[in-house]
């Protein structure tokens, strides 16, 4: 396997000239592919009140960038299953009452692949049919209203797909940013964003608002939800996550169909993420050196050292009396008591580690 040449941390004086950021990204994007294993651990809380059901998501997604290889199981729970969560998958493990120091471990296996669009070669394309189900509206990313209106206004005089699509990736490159106390990926309600006239969103409201205004303008657009499990090879901090701990690693990517190069990768989050977080100061400059190689690479690609569980929205959970949840890529728990917050790993409590497999 090929390892990336060595550079030094964005920021830093040596990385002041913008190509050399331009050929780590083209020798990064042209690597091998990756194989990882994804070890999520539950030790529940308060759970000896009574009985308890956990679910894990895992991954199930196939495409040409990433292979879900295998999950396997174990804990002290009175049943143990894989099961479906809509259009996403999961372990589940339900606990009796009384249960001492519930328990489980879920280890997933997963191959990813540095992903970059080629616009000098067209795609096959997929059926209207199976295209259909990603021009739907979803409960944080509606295509009426005040997002209609926005998707319009960006894309009007667009004579393409691919141009409709880069015209809504530098809209919100430009016109939202990182808030860092968000806790998560945040919410993702784009209508909220929109109509409160507050622009600071997270990787989940940023992706709503790229495939909510992409189905809008009629490019079937979907959210892929997953997690980091590796450090970025391009020299980015916040573009990596650290593989022994990976709590709060969580990430949501969008891919839009063009009809001419089918599905490609659009990530204004993880533009916004370096610009407000990557250095000491909050960069606003979106030609700035450490923030114009980002621009370029993460409009039709993204690194493959992040695992995407699945592509669902709404998501019911098996054996839930709850409401349906807008995404599943965080562990979730309901008793008695109610539903746990999945986004305190600390008091839930779980952790999530990752290893590369040679």
């Amino acid at each position: 396997m090929r390892r990336p040449r060595s550079a030094a941390k964005p920021g830093s004086r040596s990385l002041s000239v913008p190509s050399l950021l331009f050929g780590i990204f083209e020798y990064c994007f042209a690597r091998d592919a990756r194989t990882f294993e994804i070890v999520t651990t539950i030790q529940l809380r308060n759970a000896g009140k009574g009985a308890a059901r956990v679910l894990v998501p895992v991954p199930a997604v196939n495409t040409e960038w990433q292979r879900s290889l295998d999950s396997t199981w174990t804990g002290n729970a009175r049943a143990i299953q894989p099961a479906a969560a809509g259009k996403a998958q999961c372990v589940m493990a339900q606990f009796d009452a009384g249960t001492p120091e519930p328990n489980l471990q879920v280890t997933s296996r997963v191959q990813t692949q540095n992903r970059a669009a080629d616009w000098s070669r067209t795609s096959a394309s997929e059926g209207a049919e199976s295209l259909r189900e990603w021009l739907t509206p979803t409960s944080l990313a509606p295509m009426d209203g005040i997002v209609r209106e926005v998707a319009n206004q960006i894309t009007a005089g667009a004579r393409t797909d691919k141009e409709k699509a880069r015209r809504i990736y530098d809209w919100i490159v430009v016109n939202t940013y990182r808030e860092p106390k968000v806790r998560g990926c945040g919410l993702g309600d784009i209508r909220f964003m929109l109509e409160s006239g507050d622009p600071g969103a997270n990787a989940r409201t940023s992706m709503a608002c790229s495939s909510g205004c992409a189905a809008r303008a009629g490019l079937p657009a979907r959210d892929d939800y997953g997690v980091r499990v590796a450090p970025s090879e391009f020299g980015y901090r916040e573009l990596g996550g650290n593989s022994a701990k990976l709590e709060g690693a969580q990430h949501c990517r969008a891919e839009v169909y063009l009809r001419e190069h089918g599905w490609v990768a659009m990530d204004p989050a993880d533009v916004a993420k370096v610009m407000r977080q990557e250095t000491g100061e909050w960069i606003k400059d979106t030609d700035h050196p450490i923030v114009a190689p980002v621009r370029k690479a993460l409009f039709g690609g993204w690194e493959g050292n992040w695992v995407a569980y699945n592509m669902a929205s709404d998501v019911s959970l098996p054996g839930s009396t709850g409401r349906p949840i807008a995404f599943f890529m965080y562990p979730q728990a309901e008793s008695s008591a109610g539903r746990s917050n999945s986004l305190n790993a600390e008091a839930f409590t779980y952790k999530i580690s990752a290893r590369e497999i040679s």
